[in-house]
């Protein structure tokens, strides 16, 4: 692939998803700061392997770099504040038709803390669900689980969430 090639694929399937992007990498890394770290380095890979994309939408395959880009970002740089869940010990399965819509009516500071108070799955799960639209199958591609395990992460996310926010409400 010719270099021009390889930044008109660029252009076309990564330059429209820079926001979601930006976005997962935000509630991942959690500060501004270290999202650009994150971002940056995501799309330095993309541009790198961008011939590598399958089909015409480079969303999914964008978000799933992001997301390894900051779980390694992560490692190396907060390795003591990674908690990681085992989907073995919960079984709940979600309910599609149940959005997370019950938090509309929070105050957003509160829901933005109690959600940066989630295990890392969780928030991932919830943000790529809630915030980007991405289906099960989408998350379970970026995030590299079954659809099952997407399933009950939201199922706890979701719970743990209203928890934390009907603490936070209360205090």
């Amino acid at each position: 692939m010719s270099d021009d090639e390889q930044q008109a694929q660029f252009e076309r399937l990564v330059m429209p998803h820079l926001d979601a992007a930006w976005n997962l990498a935000r509630w991942l890394a959690g500060n501004d700061h270290d999202a650009a770290d994150v971002a940056q380095e995501a799309c330095m890979r993309a541009f790198r392997f961008v011939s590598s994309c399958r089909g015409s939408d480079g969303r999914a395959w964008l978000l799933a770099i992001v997301r390894n880009t900051a779980w390694s970002w992560l490692r190396k740089n907060r390795s003591q504040r990674l908690v990681s869940i085992d989907d073995d010990e919960f079984t709940e399965i979600e309910d599609p038709a149940a959005p997370a819509s019950s938090f509309h009516g929070a105050d957003t500071d509160v829901l933005r803390a109690a959600l940066e108070e989630l295990p890392l799955e969780f928030r991932e799960a919830l943000v790529l669900r809630e915030l980007e639209g991405l289906s099960y199958k989408e998350i379970a591609e970026v995030a590299e689980v079954p659809v099952g395990t997407v399933m009950s992460r939201l199922a706890r996310a979701r719970r743990q969430l209203q928890e934390a926010v009907n603490r936070k409400e209360k205090a």
